[in-house]
């Protein structure tokens, strides 16, 4: 399965700040794409430029009405890149701030159950346990599939009852790279429990593929664009209308339908559009259609290709490197054949700790990261016996030489512990 052609991978990666080096370390391969994805280098442009503003917007002035304009246009361009069907979007703290948020707006605004599972990031789970809590309302878990790392629809179906008013749904887990599927698992939710509201934790799957909420039938989807390539410091949420006809937190006497508080950071909005702008840029070179969504869905197709041989290459080997599944000691998280895989191998090794792993390729400048079972992880490493992991998380900028060279000093690691 051949990945991007190698003038591409380069011209991709020159969109990219710190591909190849950091600027503490020095040489490195970014292979925590996970725990934060390389800037565009237009989004770090863009956030230089309006960090110098000092208009808002909502003023009786060019520069005021010329950044409302910009955030007008970023709507339009989270518009083609989520492909929701009404509803509205806004930006928050962060992503999780935003999940949480759009949790409890849920339900404190209904009477049943809460439903989850146990495959979820503490964004949505703690939210929805909390939530419950405070409202006096029975969670319920689904568990999740420990062999493959996901949760199926058949599991939301055999704990749903028609009382069930909120439902949460992980739309890709960051610590095994495991993608679920959200539409089935929206319609097993709807055929029990049609009136609930579905909310989608949508922060690790952004960066790796399509998303359609369209297709969906849900009612919040949420993501952290600086795992995306923009930049820290706010988040994206998409509430259908039906959320937003639910009591709200808002200035009295302000606009029934508004979710955000105060003055936006419109650099925000401007770093996303310039997401929505390299997407379709790749998408261009995918497809020769001039409409915005269409090139963003090649663009996400054409990542999917490159990533799978990436994890291929990485799980199975190439040349005469082995793969990581053909290590000895070796429990890879989800399986080693598991076609839901985006862009992401955890791993541990029986006779080498997870953290003499990550030390190691550091100081060999390969950038990886520790999972502990603590309560971040602890939902999936626990159950598999496991007190630490090591995530190998990447994105479609990453190379196959950088694979190459990952699995060279795994060989070397294991063969020397």
């Amino acid at each position: 399965m051949p990945g991007f052609a190698p003038d591409l991978l380069r011209d991709v990666r020159d969109c990219f700040a710190h591909v190849d080096a950091c600027p503490f370390q020095g040489p490195r391969i970014f292979f925590e794409n996970a725990g934060g994805a390389l800037t565009l280098n237009s989004a770090v442009d863009t956030s230089a430029k309006f960090a110098a503003l000092p208009d808002n917007q909502g003023r009786d002035n060019p520069a005021a009405k010329a950044l409302g304009d910009i955030i007008s246009r970023a709507r339009d361009d989270m518009q083609s890149f989520f492909n929701p069907q009404g509803g509205q979007f806004f930006v928050g703290e962060s992503g999780t701030e935003l999940t949480f948020r759009l949790i409890r707006t849920a339900v404190m605004g209904t009477t049943g159950p809460i439903l989850g599972s146990t495959v979820e990031h503490p964004a949505s789970r703690s939210a929805a346990q909390h939530w419950a809590q405070m409202a006096k309302r029975p969670y319920i878990s689904v568990p999740h599939n420990d062999a493959t790392g996901a949760v199926s629809a058949k599991d939301y179906a055999d704990y749903l009852t028609p009382e069930v008013s909120v439902a949460t749904i992980l739309h890709t887990s960051p610590v095994t790279g495991i993608a679920n599927d959200v539409a089935a698992i929206s319609l097993a939710i709807r055929a029990k429990a049609p009136d609930a509201f579905i909310i989608v934790d949508g922060i690790q799957h952004a960066s790796h593929g399509h998303i359609d909420i369209s297709s969906y039938e849900i009612d919040g989807y949420v993501i952290s664009p600086y795992k995306v390539f923009s930049r820290h410091g706010y988040g994206v949420a998409w509430v259908s209308d039906r959320l937003t006809k639910l009591p709200l937190e808002q200035l009295d006497n302000g606009p029934r339908t508004n979710w955000e508080m105060g003055t936006r950071d419109t650099g925000a909005y401007a770093t996303f559009s310039d997401v929505v702008n390299y997407f379709s840029w790749l998408g261009r070179k995918h497809s020769s259609s001039d409409n915005q969504r269409q090139q963003i869905e090649a663009a996400a197709s054409a990542i999917h290709t490159h990533e799978k041989a990436l994890t291929e290459t990485m799980i199975h080997g190439t040349g005469n490197l082995p793969g990581l599944a053909d290590l000895e000691g070796i429990t890879i998280l989800g399986g080693p054949n598991n076609p839901d895989r985006e862009g992401l191998v955890c791993f541990a090794l029986d006779h080498v700790p997870a953290a003499d792993i990550v030390a190691q390729l550091n100081a060999r400048g390969i950038r990886t990261h520790i999972r502990k079972a603590d309560h971040y992880s602890g939902n999936i490493l626990t159950p598999l016996g496991l007190e630490a992991a090591v995530r190998v998380s990447m994105c479609h900028y990453n190379s196959l030489e950088e694979v190459a060279s990952l699995l060279a000093a795994m060989k070397d690691i294991s063969d020397n512990a």
